[in-house]
């Protein structure tokens, strides 16, 4: 066999020479493109492509492969519901150097079975979960648009030997055992992206790569914010309650909540800062085992609004507030009650502040009902 190299302009690759490489793919053949990470070897979800893939890796046939997509979208026909900090972590992190090991749940991998080829499912899946790649290059995303068959796309080097982040490394490594090379130039980052596997309760770092620990943390992190007027009782009581029941359903202590990836917040509209919870609002949640005692009022703020992903308001009022700051924020702002608002009790006696616990307590345990975790 003889391997064909085609030099690409990375910026502006040629159409022609990408369909062409994609149809070979498709065909069964073995194509060699580059991604910002290393150079792969494109093969599509056969069992014969894949026989012949790990041929010429050296590698064991019963390996499992990263399958590779061009736009993070074409995940869900994967997995079909992402949990929050997984989609945190998609939308942050996608296009990207990170490839994303999904655990599925058994209705979500009946579904896939259901939904795609059999020999694609048998060769993607693995233990219940899938491993998924969405490169950030432009060769690599128009070329994998371009492909009928789903692909996976391991390093392009035999086994042992240093991912190639050239052509010129891919060809005196695979000359003759792969049809085509997509020259791209040099790849962006020269070394393999990071895998990370995300589980209910933690993420495990499986290869490090490009991205570092602390910065997997930061981009998966989902951030809850509750807002009321003066951040004295409505939105600390909610905030408490949230945490006391995102804690029972995660199995852990509301301490190690943040550990795992959720961050909770509370503001007012009013803009006034460092002023207690009531007493009354602190009773109540007392009374019902969530400690808010150490609560300080904060100022709601443009910045708070752009850092949150989810943004649960006491009244309509108080969305328009949010939206007044930050249009953009239309899409994760929700009123905490589904349609019905949550009236202030301040300075209204315990009773009524026991009335307005239970009513934020009930639309809470409706809101954690949607949540995939």
């Amino acid at each position: 066999m003889e391997t064909k190299v085609v030099k690409l302009d990375p910026a502006k690759p040629d159409h022609a020479v990408l369909t062409e490489a994609a149809q070979l793919v498709d065909s069964g053949a073995l194509v060699a493109f580059p991604t910002e990470t290393v150079y792969g070897i494109a093969c599509r979800v056969t069992n014969d492509s894949l026989k012949s893939l790990s041929s010429v890796k050296g590698r064991s046939a019963d390996k499992y492969y990263t399958l590779h997509i061009a736009e993070s979208a074409q995940a869900h026909k994967y997995v079909p519901q992402l949990g929050l900090r997984a989609a945190k972590l998609v939308k942050n992190a996608w296009p990207g150097p990170l490839t994303i090991v999904f655990e599925l749940d058994d209705d979500s991998l009946a579904k896939v079975r259901s939904n795609l080829d059999s020999q694609v499912f048998e060769n993607l899946y693995k233990s219940n979960s899938i491993g998924i790649r969405c490169p950030d290059n432009i060769v690599s995303r128009q070329f994998i648009s371009r492909l009928e068959s789903p692909i996976v796309a391991p390093s392009a080097n035999t086994g042992g030997a240093d991912p190639a982040t050239t052509a010129e490394q891919v060809l005196n490594s695979l000359n003759g055992k792969i049809d085509m090379i997509l020259d791209g130039g040099p790849a962006k980052y020269g070394k393999s992206s990071t895998v990370v596997k995300i589980g209910k309760n933690n993420f495990d770092i499986l290869r490090q790569g490009v991205y570092e620990h602390s910065e997997i943390e930061r981009l998966y992190m989902v951030r809850v914010l509750f807002v009321c007027t003066g951040n004295t009782c409505r939105s600390p009581m909610a905030e408490g309650i949230f945490k006391k029941r995102l804690a029972e359903k995660l199995n852990c202590t509301v301490d190690q909540i943040e550990q795992i990836g959720y961050k909770t917040g509370s503001a007012g509209t009013i803009g006034s800062a460092g002023w207690p919870a009531s007493t009354e609002a602190v009773d109540v949640c007392s009374e019902n085992g969530i400690d808010i005692s150490s609560h300080q009022s904060t100022a709601l703020s443009k910045q708070l609004i752009e850092q949150s992903d989810l943004i649960y308001v006491m009244s309509r009022c108080h969305r328009e507030q949010v939206l007044n700051l930050c249009k953009a924020a239309e899409e994760k702002c929700f009123l905490m009650a589904a349609d019905t608002e949550v009236p202030d009790p301040i300075g209204q006696d315990r009773h009524i502040y026991q009335r307005c616990f239970a009513q934020i307590d009930r639309a809470i345990a409706n809101r954690m009902s949607e949540f995939v975790l």
